[in-house]
């Protein structure tokens, strides 16, 4: 039935191969079907993503401008969604840039002007601003605005809002 030149050796395996590919051609036809369907599905909707679980702040502090800012491009890059569901201050707040993140109106967001990791020396006034800018970026519109009107100017301790009052000026609610 089968015309193969095999080396020495070879001929045993294909033999039993041959002799047994009646008990395998279900499995083979199956593999094959799973293998088309989700090379169609491939190509009718994409490369295919993980669900994510949201990444959920309870008590974030902030830290680092330029580490979360890394942080977030990276979740940005993944789709990651947040969800803020408790106290977020300082860099935390950078997470509403994301267009995955939502706000609970029991939330509690802790917003002041850049500064300097050296506590009471203040950013040169060219640092202040740029970094004011880089901040600035990551807020919705009508919080940006506010931002940079009034919560910036705040540098030695931060000015805390509510969720319900961000959710009000253009943050996503969680409900």
């Amino acid at each position: 039935m089968f015309n193969i030149l095999l080396a020495c050796g070879a001929r045993r395996r294909a033999d039993f191969v041959l002799q047994n590919a009646g008990q395998t051609t279900g499995q083979l036809l199956t593999l094959f079907s799973v293998a088309l369907f989700l090379w169609l599905a491939m190509a009718l909707n994409g490369p295919a993503r993980a669900i994510q679980a949201p990444w959920i702040i309870t008590n974030d502090m902030g830290g680092s401008l330029e580490d979360r800012i890394a942080e977030i491009e990276q979740m940005r890059a993944i789709g990651t969604p947040v969800q803020i569901v408790g106290t977020c201050v300082s860099a935390c707040t950078l997470y509403l840039g994301l267009p995955n993140t939502c706000v609970m109106p029991q939330a509690r967001l802790g917003f002041h002007g850049p500064r300097s990791a050296l506590q009471g020396i203040p950013l040169p006034r060219q640092k202040y601003e740029y970094f004011t800018q880089v901040m600035a970026s990551y807020y919705p519109g009508r919080i940006r605005s506010w931002f940079m009107k009034d919560a910036r100017l705040v540098t030695s301790t931060y000015y805390e809002i509510t969720g319900r009052q961000a959710i009000a000026m253009g943050a996503r609610s969680c409900v």
